[in-house]
């Protein structure tokens, strides 16, 4: 007698075994056509709302992945946003890319990051490098130059205030005027008017500083201002060094952004003196240092995971639609104070 092992058998149109899944094993499990699947792949409007959804339900049921190298090559849509951020050692952007991916989810859209300072040594743009990988969409979110080649043929919103914009192009940014204005008029208010601020270069520095120094002529306060280059933790601590050399009589450090808030702390400290007590400091960007139970960094919220949300959706009404000749958008986000443990009026006021 003998034994024969038993014949598995499989449905027409499910894929053959160890292989990865096709565009055909797609089109057989929904029962249309592989033209069919591939209009519904590259979002092609042609497609009823019946058909895109057993097309897609298939493609889920067989853990069909399509092969991007393939679209690039056939001109189709890459379902890829690229963002372009300063430099990754800045955590502000950590919750620009939250309300970026959370836009993008809906559509169904991924995200591919590129940092202007991990391939400098190769001059080469991160712009350029997104674009060549076909993505569908750029949000900028780091410095142009004003002669930053737009491409023509790939959609652009700009996310947070830049020094320069490339014309033409989209903006959505949190208010850093009204923010500058909120950190100083709340150490103006705890009765400060010995007030330095360490800041640098870029958009949002520069427009943090003029709204500072403006609200601090307008007290009555004489305005010093330290730093240069990048906004960083070395450069808040180096600036606020200087200044309480300079300056002893300072009781209040308002810092361009969390980072270098925690090097005005360190140079606090390092004076000896506390913080609180003998000077207050007060940040910007509301990272996850600021509220660190070790900080607790009063700062301003300039809400960046909405300056990300609003960007990723104007681009995605961009994407696909004809470029026309509209005057581009500025959209401003408001922000706010959040008060925490690192200020309180000068010494003096409170031992009167």
């Amino acid at each position: 007698m003998s034994c024969q092992a038993p014949i598995s058998r499989s449905r027409p149109e499910d894929p053959v075994p160890h292989r990865p899944p096709t565009i055909v094993d797609v089109a057989a499990r929904a029962g249309v056509s592989k033209s069919l699947v591939s209009m519904v792949l590259r979002d092609d409007p042609g497609v009823s709302p019946a058909r895109r959804a057993a097309v897609l339900a298939a493609a889920e049921d067989l853990g069909y992945r399509p092969n991007r190298a393939a679209a690039i090559l056939a001109g189709t849509r890459t379902r890829t946003v690229g963002v372009v951020v300063d430099d990754f050692r800045n955590p502000w952007f950590v919750p620009m890319l939250e309300g970026v991916r959370a836009a993008l989810a809906p559509h169904g859209l991924r995200l591919t990051l590129a940092d202007t300072q991990a391939n400098a040594h190769l001059g080469s743009s991160p712009l350029d490098d997104l674009l060549a990988l076909r993505v569908d969409g750029v949000v900028l979110a780091a410095e142009g130059t004003a002669g930053t080649a737009v491409p023509t043929d790939t959609p652009v919103v700009v996310a947070g205030e830049r020094a320069a914009v490339p014309r033409g192009l989209d903006v959505v940014a949190s208010d850093e005027a009204a923010g500058g204005r909120l950190a100083t008029e709340h150490l103006l208010s705890l009765g400060h008017r010995h007030i330095v601020h360490v800041t640098g270069s870029g958009g949002p520095a520069a427009a943090r500083r003029a709204a500072a120094v403006e609200r601090m002529v307008a007290a009555g306060a004489a305005p010093l201002v330290y730093g240069s280059g990048a906004t960083a933790e070395s450069t808040g601590y180096q600036g606020t060094r200087q200044a309480l050399a300079e300056h002893p009589e300072t009781t209040a450090v308002f810092a361009a952004n969390d980072v270098m808030a925690m090097g005005a702390i360190a140079a606090v400290r390092d004076a000896g003196l506390r913080v609180p007590e003998d000077v207050s400091v007060v940040g910007n960007d509301e990272t996850p240092l600021a509220s660190s139970p070790l900080v607790r960094l009063t700062t301003v919220d300039p809400h960046n995971d909405e300056v990300g949300r609003l960007a990723a959706e104007r681009l995605v009404s961009l994407i696909g639609a004809p470029r026309g000749h509209e005057a581009p958008e500025r959209t401003l986000v408001p922000p706010t104070l959040i008060v925490r443990s690192t200020t309180a009026p000068p010494r003096t006021q409170r031992h009167g």
